[in-house]
């Protein structure tokens, strides 16, 4: 069951609480023509530009469309109204997990999304906005073999193939727990799936929410008990270490999702 997130402490009634943190994000000082841009908040509206990083393999969150060179998902279109928000254009940047965090703090893109989970190692280097999804990693495998697969004690057994892309969550949550099974790296996320169905791999572990859209979107695929991961976690947007910078996100985003905006973008793209 798809769940956006409610928690009290994140999403709170919209009014003097979003006054305030957009308050803090423009700042209540008045700059001087000369003075220098102080915050990441101002070198996007004083650019016209806001850079998104995103890895286009991830869907529904985000996906690049092949040969069309157009990226398109959940979180495409959120970046699109946030560049909406700030009087902006917005310019996609591709990466990957891999790079993601190197080229964050390298100052590729303003932010990075597309599924993006929140974890103590991401924390160390960037921000996070406010989580807007829970999720967990779950497995998806062919359903004629989903019963072979019930829980990790079952996966994690000599002779399991799991697929995993690296670089990210999948890879890391993969060779921390399985001691026993065979991982096998396939390079790009958005044709992993195929080695699944076509016998390449038995199983993979993934976000819960990418294991139900597989199981939408490919025949023959099985999501396993996705609504009891093995583990929980949030999504949210990645953000370069600037306060003002997040809050004007973090006010948006909220926004967002009190007005049930975001849940008619996720609904759209068949996330439950």
């Amino acid at each position: 069951m798809f769940h956006a997130w409610t928690h009290r402490a994140v999403v709170k009634k919209a009014g003097p609480a979003f006054a305030l943190a957009l308050a803090l994000a423009f700042g209540a000082r008045a700059a001087r023509a000369d003075e220098p841009v102080k915050s990441r908040l101002d070198a996007v509206r004083s650019r016209g530009i806001l850079r998104v990083g995103t890895t286009g393999d991830y869907r529904p969150f985000s996906f690049l469309k092949p040969g069309a060179g157009e990226f398109e998902g959940i979180d495409i279109e959120m970046a699109r109204a946030l560049a909406r928000s700030l009087g902006v254009r917005i310019v996609f940047v591709r990466t990957s997990w891999p790079d993601l965090m190197a080229d964050v703090q390298a100052d590729k893109f303003d932010l990075a999304v597309g599924g993006i989970s929140i974890n103590p190692e991401r924390r160390k280097a960037a921000f996070f906005s406010i989580p807007y999804l829970e999720d967990g990693k779950a497995a998806v495998a062919r359903c004629a073999d989903r019963a072979k697969y019930q829980s990790l004690q079952d996966i994690d057994r000599p002779g399991v193939r799991v697929a995993t892309n690296p670089g990210g969550t999948n890879e890391k949550f993969d060779r921390a727990t399985l001691k026993r099974a065979t991982i096998l790296v396939h390079p790009d996320n958005r044709t992993i799936w195929r080695q699944l169905l076509d016998g390449g791999a038995d199983v993979m572990i993934t976000d819960a929410s990418e294991a139900r859209f597989w199981e939408k979107e490919h025949a023959g695929l099985c999501a396993i008990h996705p609504e009891r991961t093995f583990d929980s976690s949030a999504k949210a947007y990645l953000l370069p270490r600037d306060p003002a910078w997040k809050a004007y996100v973090d006010a948006w985003l909220r926004g967002q999702i009190e007005s049930k905006s975001f849940q008619e973008i996720a609904d759209r793209w068949g996330l439950r």
